[in-house]
């Protein structure tokens, strides 16, 4: 990958651009926080080429998530638990959205 290439995937919320002592320290958190929430399958870190986990802005955004609810008392078990969960919800409501406006086009294209 060249240096343009990088900096074209600075924008992707999925590019895996950092260390976990940065994500630690973005999260102000510690780097066996990000190794507890990976054990728990929350999200799980890219590794580069020297084995080094990585983390995207997404994986942060959970982590952060994960972060805010153990910072209230959740075990870090159940906050993973609680985030698998509320990503399921999401993306039920999307898909119900989407099949609501499905049907609302069908309708109107039957009544016209």
């Amino acid at each position: 990958m060249t240096a343009d290439d990088s900096y074209g995937r600075l924008d992707d919320d999925d590019y895996p651009a950092y260390t976990m002592g940065r994500a630690a320290e973005m999260l102000g958190t510690t780097p066996g926080f990000l190794r507890a929430i990976g054990e728990h399958r929350l999200i799980t870190p890219l590794r580069s080429a020297g084995g080094h986990r990585r983390y995207s802005r997404y994986q942060l955004r959970i982590a952060a998530r994960a972060r805010e609810l153990a910072d209230q008392g959740t075990p870090i078990e159940a906050a993973c638990r609680i985030i698998a969960l509320e990503d399921q919800l999401e993306e039920a409501q999307r898909i119900n959205a989407e099949h609501r406006r499905n049907a609302a086009l069908h309708t109107t294209t039957a009544a016209t």
